[in-house]
């Protein structure tokens, strides 16, 4: 069990199955038919790849009849997407310091 819904978010990301569902319903809600049939597996196993998305917040389904179309559910993703965000801005940082320094033994290399 996932203790946070960061983590919860990280881990269904993990799978690249699961981030290609996220794509496709990024164009909008799809039925577990349609999800399904791009990948060369089963609908059982689609579903536990749903299950997973849905437990982390990151879709929701419902029932219209004998469809269950799936939805996104972007909110965790902004989340993710925002603590990501910290680490950028570390990396930014890194890459000046680095262009700086670049920039500083490229001019004193340089014949006057």
């Amino acid at each position: 069990m996932v203790a946070d819904a960061l983590s919860a978010t990280f881990s269904a990301l993990a799978d690249p199955t699961r981030r290609a569902i996220l794509a496709r319903l990024a164009g909008g809600e799809a039925t577990v038919t349609e999800l399904a049939e791009p990948f060369a597996m089963t609908l059982p196993a689609v579903t536990k790849h749903l299950k997973v998305l849905e437990r982390a917040g990151l879709i929701r389904r419902s029932r219209a009849a004998q469809w269950r179309p799936c939805q996104l559910e972007a909110e965790p993703l902004r989340e993710a997407a925002d603590w990501v965000a910290q680490y950028r801005r570390f990396w930014e940082a890194r890459f000046d310091r680095l262009e700086a320094y670049l920039r500083d033994t490229q001019d004193k290399e340089e014949p006057r």
